[in-house]
């Protein structure tokens, strides 16, 4: 809740304080035998921390505060997530625009985790935890999050390769000065249980030696879905040392489990622009909607995950202004999975059978879903990965210089079984009615095959902020990436292996003019670039995959203009940016000759509004509005509907929250959330829906502060109960249902 208080260490200015009391107490004590006059009184202010506006963000590699940062970047804090009931990643984005899971995955197979599209492309494999790239296609859960950190445009000289639109970038919890314990239990609607514990204890202050234990327990059903259910359990402890020094020793550990009944969506028969897939039946075009409760796979899906992170950071100041920090991390993730699919198909191809059936066309109850598809995963991934950053300061003449420089070494790995299904037909569903429990038992799933893929890397990079004077600055930045990829398939068709490497420049270039001491006007020019396999680990011999190592890298130019301005004494940030994304390189097939090249040409560009802060002590503020017009300058459309668009890209996205504190310890809450429709991408499936509608949703929040120690808070999310398509698959035949109103309630406790 927005109560929470900072558990920072005091300031200079309060130690100092503090020190001249004691000074001054003799002289009051002296002053009270003699009756002198009466000294002045002294006042002591102390700053409430904002639970919404970020001063600067983590990483090293931003030395500049936000309101001085030239480029979009939000950082969603953890108050925010906490009085809002965010759990997962996915849940906490909710708080930045145009960003969101909109992809439901490709015919027959579902995607799992945060399948994350920002600024209209995907950006899942460019998911960092402390500036360390983070794998796998998994949940992840905000239990041991400070806060998330959401860079938009190309972040290839901050990050190497990646997504052409950004990187989110999620800020652990370490160990601090102070002792504190923390305690949270949740139950809600849909069976929602959860509890976490918050620990920090001071071992030895004079040495600055402190731990710090996060634990999450969650066993949940999932708002609106019959069967679909999420068990998570985690455990982060982290030791710290010199906290108080110039030598900081930071070593943690990760654990994560998860057991979950994953989610294969539901049929689009009724959705707005569905018609029959079959000519031969076209009264399948007026069928009602399914109950969006309906679950279509089988009680004995599963997806288990399990997960270690391990990571060692030092950090020492040689100076106030030479500093250096080093982070070694191993993570492993596991993730084993099966799903039942469908594919509401209309008629029988080489493929796949006819997947919607009508044996009686006036009695729907006996109308049919084929259940056919099985989706089976075993993967593993692994990271090695050292970072070394140093940052300084000097002066040049009249140029003031902040550099950071680097050097990033990583080996990132990927391990996945490939499997067939046999054992004869399963029993069909029925559509409006479907049996989770069937019979499973002659289902027989078999290993066909194994890949790996590896990709070795070794980064420099370079940032120097240049200040002219009070007002003007520019930051320069040059990163190069020295990449190696290496992939090996084994299938019925023999071993295949295939290399690639190369090099990767990216730059930046920014300028900055400071109208006033807390505002900015800025433009950015800024590349990132994608190779072959780059996002995934899989190389490909095929012509129309960009994974082709004989393609070069996908290529990525944005440039950037805005403002940001602290008003209200500082205490609200408001943030303004025009942007514009080209991506080129992409892999496009010349229609005359048969032959692919590398012509394909796709721009976003748009507008980016934000506020974040308080309007008053009492009232907190946090704010979002996009808007982007996207278009495929060259190459063939990509969306179902023929619209010259992005796909999975909603044209004007807002969301917004803001809290209320009132007297005798109430707190209200509440928030908007608005997403366009979304185009789904091109599949050549018949009478599905070729985009989703536009919706809002309203969330809100109620508290109450008994004392220092116990609180209770209230949330409703979907609070006007809204029927909406969260995602949609490619080919239209399945989506998922937009939560429904849900009730949670947490009792929060602090010692």
């Amino acid at each position: 809740m927005s109560l929470i208080k900072s558990r920072k260490h005091p300031t200079p200015t309060r130690l100092r304080t503090a020190l001249a009391s004691a000074l001054l107490l003799p002289a009051v004590a002296a002053h009270a035998q003699t009756g002198g006059a009466q000294l002045p009184g002294l006042q002591v202010d102390a700053a409430r921390e904002s639970p919404y506006k970020a001063e600067r963000s983590a990483s090293p590699k931003y030395t500049q505060p936000l309101v001085d940062t030239p480029q979009t970047l939000q950082i969603i804090k953890r108050p925010l997530m906490e009085q809002q009931g965010a759990t997962s990643l996915t849940e906490a984005l909710r708080n930045t625009p145009g960003v969101g899971t909109f992809f439901l995955g490709e015919n027959g197979s579902t995607s799992t985790g945060a399948t994350v599209y920002m600024r209209g492309f995907d950006a899942s494999g460019a998911i960092f935890v402390d500036n360390v790239r983070d794998l796998g296609a998994i949940s992840r859960d905000v239990f041991n999050l400070q806060q998330v950190e959401v860079l938009k445009g190309p972040a290839g000289t901050d990050n190497g390769r990646g997504s052409p639109t950004g990187s989110i970038n999620l800020v652990t919890k370490q160990p601090e000065l102070a002792d504190a314990l923390s305690a949270s239990a949740t139950y809600g609607s849909w069976n929602q249980k959860r509890a976490t514990v918050d620990w920090n204890r001071v071992l030895d202050t004079d040495r600055g030696l402190a731990l710090r234990l996060n634990v999450m327990k969650q066993n949940s059903g999932v708002p609106g879905r019959h069967e679909v259910h999420s068990s998570r359990d985690g455990i982060a402890p982290s030791l710290a040392w010199g906290l108080n020094g110039p030598t900081r020793i930071f070593l943690n550990y990760l654990h994560m489990q998860q057991n979950n009944r994953p989610d294969g969506g539901v049929s689009t028969i009724g959705l707005p622009g569905y018609s029959s897939p079959d000519p031969a039946r076209p009264f399948l075009s007026q069928a009602p909607r399914v109950n969006p409760h309906n679950f279509y796979g089988h009680v004995d899906d599963y997806d288990r995950v399990n997960a270690d992170m391990y990571t060692l950071r030092v950090e020492h100041d040689f100076s106030p202004q030479l500093k250096l920090q080093n982070s070694t991390r191993y993570a492993r993730t596991d993730q084993d999975y099966r799903l039942s699919s469908f594919l509401a198909t209309g008629a029988k191809s080489s493929r796949f059978d006819t997947g919607l059936k009508t044996p009686s066309i006036n009695d729907r109850s006996t109308w049919l879903l084929g259940r056919q598809l099985i989706n089976r995963r075993d993967q593993a991934n692994h990271i090695l990965s050292n970072q070394t950053h140093v940052s300084t300061e000097l002066a040049t003449g009249p140029l003031q210089h902040t550099l950071v420089g680097g050097l990033e070494l990583s080996s990132e790995r990927q391990d996945a079984l490939s499997f067939t299904a046999s054992g004869g037909p399963r029993p069909d569903a029925n559509l409006y009615a479907p049996d989770p429990r069937f019979d499973d038992s002659k289902l027989r799933i078999n290993v066909s095959g194994r890949n790996k893929g590896e990709t070795d890397t070794a980064s420099l990079y370079l940032l120097d902020t240049i200040k002219f004077d009070e007002r003007f600055s520019i930051t320069v930045g040059l990163r190069e990436d020295h990449y190696r990829t290496r992939f090996f398939n084994l299938n019925q068709n023999g071993p295949t292996e295939l290399r690639t490497s190369g090099n990767l420049l990216n730059w930046k270039l920014a300028g900055v003019f400071k109208p006033t001491r807390n505002s900015s006007l800025y433009a950015l020019m800024a590349t990132s670039q994608q190779p072959p396999g780059g996002a995934n680990f899989n190389l490909s011999a095929s012509k129309d995959s960009a994974s082709n190592p004989d393609y070069a890298p996908q290529k990525t130019r944005t440039a950037e203009v805005g403002s940001k301005w602290e008003i209200l004494d500082r205490k609200l940030l408001l943030t303004a940016a025009l942007f514009r994304t080209e991506v080129s390189n992409e892999v496009e097939k010349d229609e005359a000759s048969g032959v692919y090249f590398q012509t394909g040409k796709k721009r976003n560009q748009g507008v980016e509004l934000g506020v974040s802060g308080e309007l008053t002590p009492k009232l907190s503020l946090t704010a979002g509005y996009s808007r982007m017009n996207s278009t495929v300058e060259s190459g063939r459309i990509v969306t179902a509907s023929g619209e010259n668009v992005l796909n999975y890209t909603p044209q004007q996205s807002f969301t917004s929250w803001a809290s209320w504190r009132l007297p005798q310890g109430f707190v209200v809450g509440g928030g908007l959330r608005y997403s366009g429709g979304l185009r789904r991408g091109r599949d050549g499936a018949i009478g599905t829906p070729t985009r989703t509608d536009a919706y809002v949703v309203a969330d809100a929040m109620a508290g109450y502060v008994f004392n220092k120690t116990v609180d209770l808070q209230f949330n409703v999310t979907n609070l006007f109960n809204k029927d909406y398509a969260a995602s949609i698959n490619k080919s239209g035949y399945r989506y998922t249902p937009g939560a429904p109103r849900a009730f949670a309630l947490t009792g929060n406790f602090k010692f």
